[in-house]
């Protein structure tokens, strides 16, 4: 009789290209499972928000229902668990598909370490990066700081490139559940928020879901991604964010794609993109620390402001600035906003409203439905001026002329702004320029059903360069 294979399920919730359930159903049956880490995770920075954790559970229901409903679910201590199930089943092997954050480092290494001194095989594999962090370093062996360098000479040129496509495997042997597992609902993943009711129409969640977003942008959306990709009202963003994240497909699958019909240069920029999320975990292994703290030290003596009602007219959508207000519109409506526009709404509240980003990076945390730490974070850090190759802190987004620029039309910002669909496009993005009259035939009651500007972009623009200012000098 075959022994039992454990395969546990992370950010790999897919059944192609998946290294370590490949591996488990070549030595035996296959016991899958999910635990819900309740005991190691315990800095709030790291906890899944409300829109991923509604994603995760429908996204565990679509790899349940692939897998015969025979995934084992559990909630508790990862290392608790597993003892358990060696304790009571006949189980030769465990494998797993790695993950980078630093709490889970940790906590792997340790079960890692356990299972070896316990004589039960355990093998690890590469499921959700294009390299390894731990491979791609400087020629002194130390770790990138500036993206550039790093993915084109520490990845594209110096390494041998991403591990090949794992092939499917056809005749996978499940093991039936086990009595200690219980169901998906068990996992208490959804959240109470009712908005949390209306993402599913935006969202076909699961591994085919995946697939069939990806097809549809590579078919449309790829042809002219380098220059399409930076407006919102176009079809040229993937949104496989999400998917991508929760591993209902990987990036191997999407790097090796041999139905490429764009260009050279709009392949090569959407492979990029690619390689900035691979930067983002390249950045949190190397420095874990930059999860919660500032990665240049310089920033500690930034002056932030805790300003609640800014910070509540940010998180709703109401600064008086249209395209922020779309942005942050969009986000709570979907579960998702366009990367240039998340460039805009965050440069507004660290730089603007001289907020800190890790408030921002709490928000998005919670609302978005990728959320991702290692995107998150290099993300806000990269706006704010403290990460790691990020924005000069003088480079501000002026969300004026960023929604005249990338929505020309107005037709996103109009679509999640709807008092001002109306509203010329002229005045569009400075409502106050507008006369009464103007106002009053768009159906706008200025101040009451729009509000006002929260903040001048201009005074508000130089307050911050002062601030900056003094935190340099005190650094000398």
């Amino acid at each position: 009789m075959k022994k039992i294979s454990i395969h546990w399920f992370r950010n790999d919730l897919r059944i192609n290209d998946n290294p370590s359930l490949n591996f488990a159903a070549k030595n035996g049956k296959v016991l899958p499972i999910f635990i819900r880490d309740t005991v190691n995770n315990t800095q709030k920075e790291f906890n899944v928000g409300g829109a991923s954790a509604w994603w995760l559970h429908h996204s565990l229901e679509s790899l349940n229902k692939s897998l015969d409903e025979k995934v084992n679910f559990f909630s508790g201590n990862p290392f608790a668990i597993i003892k358990l199930l060696i304790k009571n089943y006949d189980i030769e092997s465990v494998s797993w598909n790695r993950c980078y954050s630093p709490w889970e480092i940790s906590r792997d290494t340790e079960i890692k370490t356990y299972l070896k001194e316990s004589n039960i095989k355990v093998s690890t594999f590469n499921s959700s990066l294009l390299w390894e962090p731990w491979e791609v370093l400087k020629d002194d062996r130390s770790p990138y700081k500036v993206f550039s360098p790093f993915y084109r000479k520490g990845c594209l040129k110096n390494h041998p490139g991403p591990r090949a496509i794992v092939p499917k495997m056809d005749n996978i042997i499940l093991n039936n559940k086990v009595i200690e597992s219980g169901d998906i609902a068990s996992l208490e993943l959804l959240p109470n928020h009712h908005w949390k009711d209306k993402l599913a129409q935006y969202w076909d969640i699961g591994e085919a879901g995946a697939m069939k977003k990806y097809i549809k942008f590579r078919e449309s959306g790829l042809l002219d991604y380098k220059q399409g990709r930076n407006f919102p009202s176009k079809d040229n963003v993937s949104m496989l964010s999400p998917h991508i994240h929760f591993g209902e497909i990987s990036p191997h699958q999407i790097w090796f794609d041999n139905k490429l019909l764009a260009s050279e240069k709009d392949i090569a920029h959407f492979h990029s993109e690619l390689g900035w999320r691979e930067f983002s975990y390249y950045l949190i292994y190397h420095f874990p620390h930059m999860c919660t703290e500032n990665l240049n030290k310089q920033f500690d003596k930034f002056p932030w402001k805790m300003n609640i009602g800014y910070l509540k007219a940010w998180q709703q959508g109401k600064t008086g600035y249209p395209i922020v207000d779309a942005g942050m519109r969009e986000l709570w409506e979907t579960g998702y906003m366009h990367n240039r526009v998340r460039m805009i709404v965050a440069s507004f509240l660290v730089k603007n409203l001289l907020i800190d980003w890790r408030l921002g990076l709490e928000w998005f945390n919670d609302c978005l439905c990728d959320s991702d730490l290692a995107n998150n974070t290099a993300s806000w850090q990269w706006t704010a001026g403290s990460g790691a190759d990020a924005a000069p802190y003088f480079r501000i987004f002026n969300p004026i002329l960023q929604g005249k620029k990338f929505d020309p039309d107005g037709s996103y910002t109009r679509k999640y702004v709807p008092e001002l669909k109306h509203l010329p496009k002229k005045y569009l993005f400075e409502p106050w320029e507008a006369d009464n009259a103007i106002l009053k035939e768009s159906g706008i009651d200025y101040g009451v059903n729009y509000p006002r500007p929260i903040v001048s972009v201009a005074d508000s623009r130089d307050i911050a360069l002062q601030a900056f200012a003094r935190i340099k000098k005190t650094d000398r």
